[in-house]
């Protein structure tokens, strides 16, 4: 223990923190405009001539390649040093979205947007995260929060600025310098990688320790994720029509619509933090009630105000569970094995967005309104908050609880 206090208070140790804070924050902003995505439909589609359900399967592929390089960065950041390694995928990024900025169809798009881009985001994604829990090993719930907070909040600050960048310097100019912003973020924080000796490993764990599986946590915690993002990502992706199905105008739908987004970043911290005071059991069975009362608000009493309040209450449950998964990765493995079991465990945010969602939409299509998908959400979110309860109160490695 003493070790372990006499290197919290190392000068040196805050500076290689800070630094970890910084590269982790300044590269992933720009990338959570991926969540403001709808701002490019209608530019594009009139740019290229072609239809939503084109833009709908070119978004897909972005977060199905992101999951990817969420999954296989592991792989790479064993095999080269980070800054290369970060610097390489936002040049890859970058390229994505030069493609994009100069496509003529649909094929170029998908290869720019959905292919490249996604995938460099990915990689950039999960070895951040994995460089951040080997600096910081205190609070790591509340650090672990802060990261998954950062693409919402990229969202929420790039919707207006694409917005107007858009209506001011056309569709083409603003990729161009979103990829110019992507590439100076890598780089600034592939700098900073360089020059604070920041490394994705402990080089004292054991390989139990890098190698842990512990199948039955990993279920229970991608199943408890899963079924929030399943909610969540429903209120991401269609609040505005949900909102304008329950009588909101326009102007509240665009406002509640950024509104929830902001709320949904907030949870993410707060997630992360309050996994670091309370068992994970009862922060994810909390977060799945939270949400589970906002689809019966809604059901309860239809209008527009109780729309805005379940709907940032759904949002709001995804974005606790959201925060504490990340944050229990932490308490659960060691940091070694971070970077794997966290890309691993996106792979349950990619199959929620291709899921619940696409049901919402089509019992729409049906039915003209999104009772049914509130229901949905209401029976998800019941089972989220079950799981939730069997998840262990603790469980890092021996090695890494003697560390702390």
């Amino acid at each position: 223990m003493g070790t372990a206090h006499a290197a919290l208070d190392d000068p040196a140790h805050g500076r290689r923190a800070l630094a970890a804070i910084v590269a982790a924050t300044v590269p992933t902003l720009p990338y959570g405009t991926i969540y403001a995505y709808s701002v490019f439909l209608a530019p594009m589609e009139r740019m290229l001539g072609i239809g939503r359900a084109d833009m709908a399967f070119v978004f897909s592929l972005a977060a199905i390649t992101l999951t990817i390089g969420m999954v296989g960065a592991p792989r790479l950041y064993r095999r080269f040093p980070p800054a290369t390694l970060l610097l390489g995928c936002g040049a890859l990024s970058a390229c994505g979205l030069a493609v994009a900025a100069t496509a003529d169809g649909l094929g170029q798009l998908a290869l720019g947007y959905g292919v490249l881009f996604g995938l460099g985001g990915g990689v950039v994604f999960t070895t951040l995260q994995q460089g951040m829990n080997q600096t910081i090993s205190t609070r790591t719930g509340l650090v672990n929060g802060y990261y998954v907070s950062l693409y919402p909040a990229g969202a929420m600050i790039g919707t207006p600025l694409l917005g107007w960048a858009i209506a001011a310097h056309g569709l083409r100019a603003t990729l161009g310098a979103l990829a110019v912003v992507i590439l100076a973020g890598t780089a600034i924080a592939a700098l900073l990688y360089r020059t604070a000796g920041l490394r994705m490993r402990d080089a004292s764990a054991t390989p139990a320790d890098d190698d842990a599986r512990r199948w039955d946590v990993f279920a229970r915690l991608f199943g408890v994720f899963f079924l929030a993002a399943a909610a969540g990502l429903t209120v991401m992706s269609q609040s505005a029509g949900i909102l304008g199905a329950y009588g909101a105008g326009a102007g509240l739908a665009l406002g509640a619509t950024s509104f929830v987004t902001g709320a949904i970043a907030a949870a993410r911290l707060g997630g992360g933090w309050l996994v670091d005071r309370f068992a994970a059991p009862r922060v994810g069975a909390g977060a799945h009630l939270l949400a589970l009362a906002g689809s019966l608000l809604l059901l309860a009493w239809p209008s527009p105000a109780t729309a805005v309040a379940g709907l940032t209450m759904i949002g709001c449950g995804y974005g606790l569970v959201s925060g504490m998964t990340a944050g229990a990765i932490a308490h659960y493995w060691h940091r070694n094995a971070f970077g794997r079991v966290a890309g691993q465990i996106y792979v349950a945010w990619c199959l929620a967005a291709i899921t619940l969602p696409m049901v919402a939409g089509w019992l729409f299509d049906r039915t003209r309104g999104y009772d049914g998908a509130m229901m949905l959400a209401a029976a998800v979110n019941l089972a989220g908050a079950a799981l939730s309860a069997t998840l262990p109160r603790r469980g890092a490695s021996p090695s890494e609880d003697a560390t702390r």
